[in-house]
């Protein structure tokens, strides 16, 4: 059954505004009187509707629905600015497995340089990225994008985590692997985790100096090395077996 966002309150009879929206459903899905979708509130929570008038995209809301598929704890992936679209990519993917915020910083490493300008038309497609992942993966929420202009600002931002965990290579290289276990088999239900990693060109020295001050730790991801766009993937998998699958 198609799934939509609604932003605002939930109410029990409700006519749809946005016009991406209205082009999605009656245009391409070509909605009509009588058929049913699952609209999601700004609350989080499933509810199915039906279209009581396809041509005022009127809609009535029938009954709460159970279907509660987020994670447990609220992941944020933090990665520092990658070529190419692979922050796309990852919009997408990161949307898919569960994670509650994407967000992306520049990096010391990172090749590519954005200004302001760049930065807000970048978040605008992302953001559409994740709705419409959201939407195909039937989430509950949307996740929420934000690049940030500066180092300091992306540090500033530590202090709303239980948790940060630093993806590092030279630790994977070395062999570690007990840390990521240990630090999912201690996370509790509801906690928040910043999960933070390089360009392709990795983190810096210092970069790992600074995220260490703030309270996190450099953790490997297994054996082999993975590009910048495939690591908050495999984290973000192991995040879900360490607290879904095996409970």
């Amino acid at each position: 059954m198609q799934q939509y966002f609604i932003k605002g309150e939930a109410v029990s009879n409700l006519v749809i505004e946005d016009q991406d929206t209205i082009k999605h459903m009656f245009q391409v899905m070509r909605l009509a009187t009588g058929d049913q979708v699952v609209l999601v509130f700004e609350d989080g929570i499933k509810r199915l509707a039906r279209v009581v008038d396809e041509k005022e995209y009127r809609f009535e809301v029938i009954e709460e629905l159970p279907d509660q598929v987020e994670l447990p704890v609220d992941v944020t992936i933090a990665c520092g600015f990658p070529k190419g679209d692979k922050l796309e990519f990852l919009a997408q993917k990161a949307t898919e497995l569960g994670a509650s915020q994407l967000w992306a910083f520049p990096a010391d490493w990172s090749v590519v340089k954005w200004d302001g300008k760049k930065i807000a038309k970048k978040i605008e497609k992302l953001q559409k990225i994740a709705l419409g992942a959201a939407e195909q993966s039937k989430r509950n929420r949307v996740p929420d994008v934000h690049l940030f202009t500066s180092k300091s600002d992306f540090l500033a931002a530590f202090d709303q985590f239980d948790s940060i965990l630093i993806a590092y290579e030279e630790s994977a290289k070395a062999g570690e692997r007990a840390i990521l276990l240990e630090a999912l088999s201690n996370l509790a239900s509801g906690e928040k985790l910043l999960f933070i990693f390089g360009p392709e060109g990795g983190l810096s020295p210092d970069e790992i100096v600074q995220f260490e001050t703030k309270g996190g730790r450099k953790v490997g991801l297994g054996p082999r090395i993975m590009r910048a766009e495939t690591a908050p993937l495999y984290a973000l998998s192991a995040v879900s077996f360490a607290l879904e699958m095996r409970h």
